[in-house]
Parts: structure tokens; C-alpha cells; sequence
């Protein structure tokens, strides 16, 4: 049943501890703060600090933010701070947006405004207002919509935002409709809220999302990109995601995940995808040991994306879904491409969603050292990644088996530390170079040197380190096996370029293969 809408309430006061949290916070921007407010004042204008800063601090949350709001338009705040501020930068001004840095302090002082989407644009329409009361009716939502004036430090909280806190509830100060007609990015903003502050979302306003959540494909992938990093980052990312889906934000903006949930066998043959991800994203999150991983995050909630295409039924009632973290890695780059993620975020994902079924590859028997060489080679730097990724993969309810897969797992670790002590896992390379291979076969610059570094690596990887002397013998037999080279040690002839060699218009010592 949706809750009514609310407007201007009488005004709650915070408790004795959040004016404490509050005038933390103002303590440790004044004087610069309040000298600011003053200056404002003897010009005619209002200064108030403003939404996430006053949140935060009332929440008692860590936030590095001050947010400014004023009634002076953009060209007169410039003149007020013209030869108080150290610094200056006006790149948000279209938008009523002046930075600045005073001693240790940067600050954003916004003009009040309402800003709306046309249908047709990916832009927002842009008008300045006069009045604190309706620039904070504008907000997302009333725990942001909560201000101290500046320089006299009056709480002005017209939506209810402080009891909404108590209550721990998202809701915006007018009609949800209104506010995501406005923008609609604030649909995603209260998925994302609600995974970092661990709220829930108002009846009224999950209504207003599902009702409205084609109107998210007007706003740009890079908005939509850096609220769903945040979600994702946030401390409760399922409440954000399950929103997400529930509300069908997520058929534009993450349609993979929807699709896993796949319909499940009335015997229950196969697991839960859809839940089975979201396990293993919290199980990823466990183990990260320096803050959040957005890598880590998305590879843990798309490795399995692959299995919807994949999917199928074999003879006895069995499930398939062969080849599923190929189909995934290919899905994975594409979204997160269009999402305009960077290009190292959307290789390093991709590559985890390749690598997760790896470690199952080989087996529950002894690995050898080959194998545990070309699975180090393979995962380069992410291997600290593709350690958590691997053992977050396991959400299996028979103890048994998770506890024989987490001892195999802990073998492999202890053959990887071993074997990186002592043949320096993480550079693996071949014993010879691309000069070196020239010199032995007698050949030029071309493909055939490429193809013989390629070959020694295969050896470095199979065999380990065996000396330049035997790697040089190997790479003599291969030369002749391959009609390179006649049997035997190499003859003056043997300096005479193939015609492959010849014809080759690129060099390519074969150090970038």
C-alpha cells in the first residue's frame, strides 16, 4: 500500500548527540565557513550548507564533501569571493556550480535551482531560484534535503529528512513522480542509497520506480556507470541490486542480471543463479582487504552471466551450460563497454569472468607443475583477484564438498607460493629472447620467430627452467621438426631467411607475444 504524500511537516530538531555530530562538522570547516556565510551575508545573499555533508554528519558517517547552496546567481558568487578564495575553477557554472579552495578546504557553492529532463534530451534544463525552502525541494530525497544556514548554524529541515533518518526510509520531498520526472537518475540513486546507507525505499517511490523505469534510457551510460559503481561499492549492494531488478530499473541499465533468474526444474536440478551471483558477490566481499574492489564486485556479479545462452537440458534431466565463462567474458566486455567503463576495468572484469571455472578444469587429481605455471601465466596480475573470485564461486550447502574444494583450493595456493619462490612465477618468460632465436636458427625478423618464442614458452611452462643450453637444444629439434631446420646442428644455409622471413613487412622479435 503506498504511503501518502508528504509535504512540509512541522520541523524535528536533531538530538542532543547529532547537534553534537553537527557542530562537529561545522567545526571542522569554520572559520572558513562561517567567514564565507558572513561575507555572503553583507552582500544580501544566504548561504546554507547543504544535503550530503549535513546527512552524513548527522548520520555520523565519514564525508569529505561541503556543499554550498545560495541564492546569488553564479557571475554575483564570483564577485563575493573574488580575492578571499586561493582558488577558483568554474567548470559546473552552466549548471550554477562554482568551486573553490580556501586553505585546506574545497568547497562547491551551488546557486538554488530546479532542473528538469525534456524527453528528448540527455540533458537537464536549468533555472535558478531564490529560496532555500524550494531549492531543497528539489532534492532526491528528504535525507537530502536538509541544510544549516550559514554563518548563525540554524537546522532547516522543511521534508521530515531527520525523521526519515531515525527511520532509516527513502523518501522524496514531493512527489516521487515529479522528482524522477525531473531527473530520472534518481531511481538508481535510491538503489544506491539504499546499498550505502542500508535504507529501504518508501512503497510510494518502489512504485513510482517501476512505473517510470523506461525513463532511465534518457539519461548518459557515464551518470548511469557512476551511480551503479557506487551501488556496487556500497556496504549492502544486494538491497541496491534486488531493487534494481525488482523495480526493472535493471532491464536498461544491467539486463543480465535479471535474466539469470532462470526458471528452476520442479526437481531443483540446477541452483538459483540469480542468487547464486548475488552469494558470491558477498562472499567476494569478504574477502577484500583494503576497502571495496569494484573489479572484484562486477566480476563476482557477472561471472556467470554466460549460463541464460548456454543453458541445456541433457538426457536423465541434467543441466548443461558448457562454455558459459567464454559466452560470459564476451557479455561482460560488451556491457560494461557501453557502460563506458574504462578500458583497464572492462579487460580486467572480462578476464576474471574467462578465468573463474580455471581452478575446476583440472580436476580434483594432483596438479602439476605445468598446470599450476600456465594457470599463474594466465591470471598475470589478477591473481590475487581470481583467488577470491574462485573461492567466493563455491556456495554449495554439502559441507562436504566445500570443504574438500577449499582444501584443493589451499593446495593449489601453497604450489603457487612454492613455485613462485622458486622460478619467479609472476615474469614468466622463456630462457631465450627474440635476438637469441635469430641467432640460433639463423633466421631474420618475422613470424617464424614469433612462433618459436611461442614454442619455448610452452617448454618454460611444461618443464620449468632448464638452462639456456637445453632450451637452445629443444628449440633446435622444434626448428627441424617443423621443416626449419635440417636434423642435426644447423648448417651455414640455415642463416638464409625463409620465405616466409623474407616476406614479412613487420618485424617481431617475439617479446610481444
Amino acid at each position: 500500500m503506498a504511503v501518502p504524500h508528504r509535504n512540509t511537516q512541522p520541523q524535528s530538531q536533531p538530538s542532543p548527540a547529532q547537534r553534537v555530530a553537527l557542530a562537529d562538522l561545522l567545526r571542522g570547516i569554520a572559520p572558513v565557513a562561517d567567514e564565507l556565510g558572513a561575507r555572503f551575508e553583507a552582500a544580501g545573499h544566504e548561504l546554507a550548507l547543504v544535503g550530503g555533508p549535513v546527512r552524513d554528519a548527522l548520520l555520523r558517517r565519514p564525508g569529505t564533501d561541503v556543499d554550498l547552496a545560495t541564492d546569488a546567481p553564479p557571475d554575483k558568487v564570483l564577485r563575493i569571493v573574488d580575492g578571499w578564495a586561493d582558488a577558483l575553477w568554474t567548470i559546473g557554472i552552466e549548471f550554477g556550480t562554482v568551486g573553490l579552495r580556501k586553505g585546506g578546504h574545497q568547497l562547491e557553492i551551488t546557486t538554488y535551482r530546479s532542473e528538469s529532463y525534456d524527453p528528448r534530451s540527455r540533458k537537464p534544463q536549468v533555472k535558478y531560484g531564490t529560496s532555500l525552502h524550494e531549492d531543497l525541494r528539489r532534492r532526491d530525497f528528504a535525507v537530502n534535503a536538509m541544510a544549516a544556514r550559514l554563518p548563525g548554524h540554524e537546522f532547516v529541515d522543511p521534508f521530515g529528512g531527520l525523521s526519515d533518518l531515525r527511520k532509516k526510509v527513502l523518501r522524496t520531498p514531493g512527489r516521487p513522480e515529479d522528482s524522477f520526472g525531473d531527473d530520472p537518475l534518481r531511481m538508481l540513486r535510491a538503489a544506491r542509497f539504499a546499498s550505502q546507507l542500508g535504507f529501504t525505499v518508501a512503497p510510494d517511490v518502489v512504485s513510482a520506480m517501476t512505473d517510470m523505469a523506461e525513463r532511465i534510457e534518457i539519461v548518459s551510460a557515464e551518470r548511469i556507470r557512476d551511480e551503479l559503481s557506487k551501488l556496487i561499492c556500497g556496504e549492502h549492494p544486494r538491497k541496491g541490486l534486488t531493487l534494481l531488478v525488482d523495480t526493472r530499473l535493471a532491464d536498461h541499465v544491467l539486463p543480465e542480471l535479471p535474466k539469470l533468474r532462470l526458471e528452476i526444474d520442479e526437481h531443483h536440478r540446477h541452483k538459483d543463479v540469480y542468487e547464486h551471483s548475488l552469494i558470491v558477490l558477498e562472499q567476494s566481499i569478504a574477502q577484500e582487504e583494503e576497502g571495496p574492489d569494484l573489479v572484484l564486485r562486477l566480476a563476482a556479479l557477472l561471472h556467470d552471466i554466460g549460463k541464460p545462452k548456454t543453458r541445456r537440458f541433457e538426457p536423465g534431466g541434467r543441466v548443461s551450460f558448457h562454455h558459459h565463462e567464454v559466452v560470459g567474458a564476451k557479455m561482460a566486455r560488451k556491457r560494461l563497454t557501453e557502460l563506458r567503463y574504462p578500458k583497464d576495468v572492462v579487460s580486467d572484469v572480462s578476464r576474471l569472468v574467462e578465468l573463474h571455472l580455471r581452478f575446476h578444469g583440472y580436476g580434483t587429481g594432483e596438479w602439476t607443475d605445468s598446470a599450476v605455471r600456465r594457470y599463474v601465466r594466465d591470471a598475470g596480475p589478477l591473481l590475487p583477484r581470481l583467488h577470491k573470485l574462485t573461492r567466493a564461486d563455491c556456495t554449495t550447502r554439502n559441507r562436504r564438498k566445500a570443504e574438500r574444494l577449499r582444501r584443493s583450493y589451499d593446495d593449489l595456493e601453497a604450489r603457487i607460493e612454492r613455485l613462485a619462490e622458486e622460478e619467479e612465477l609472476a615474469a614468466i618468460r622463456p630462457e631465450i629472447d627474440g635476438n637469441e632465436i635469430q641467432e640460433i636458427l639463423g633466421i631474420k625478423p618475422g613470424p617464424t620467430v614469433g612462433r618459436a618464442y611461442r614454442f619455448l614458452l610452452d617448454l618454460r611452462l611444461d618443464r620449468g627452467p632448464i638452462g639456456k643450453e637445453a632450451a637452445a637444444e629443444e628449440l633446435r629439434r622444434w626448428a627441424a621438426e617443423e621443416g626449419l631446420l635440417p636434423s642435426g646442428p644447423p648448417s651455414d644455409s640455415a642463416n638464409d631467411a625463409s620465405a616466409e622471413d623474407k616476406d614479412a613487412a613487420t618485424p617481431d622479435d617475439g617479446r610481444g607475444t
